[in-house]
């Protein structure tokens, strides 16, 4: 391979390496015989942009927030009502 002939499944390897197992860019570059300019320039190219949650993800979350709340107050009901009926047993 010639300098800057590169293939994008290398380029996202090599990203890959900084993004997701942490290796520091220079340690990279200098493995792989890369300028840090371009690696910097792949990040940005083929790093994966940060998920915001979609409409639906946000209103399964608003339901099962409430579905969690309903059953929290039911439980805490029932503790108390087992608290008075084991004080009503002794």
């Amino acid at each position: 391979m010639g300098p800057g002939h590169f293939t994008d499944d290398f380029k996202r390897d090599a990203v890959a390496q900084i993004t997701e197992r942490g290796y520091p860019v220079a340690e990279v570059s200098k493995r792989l015989g890369v300028s840090q300019h371009s690696l910097y320039a792949w990040k940005r190219k083929f790093s994966k942009p940060p998920v915001s949650p979609s409409v639906d993800q946000a209103a399964e979350i608003r339901r099962l927030k409430a579905e969690l709340a309903r059953v929290t107050e039911e439980r805490d009901i029932l503790k108390k009502a087992t608290a008075y009926f084991a004080k009503d047993a002794k």
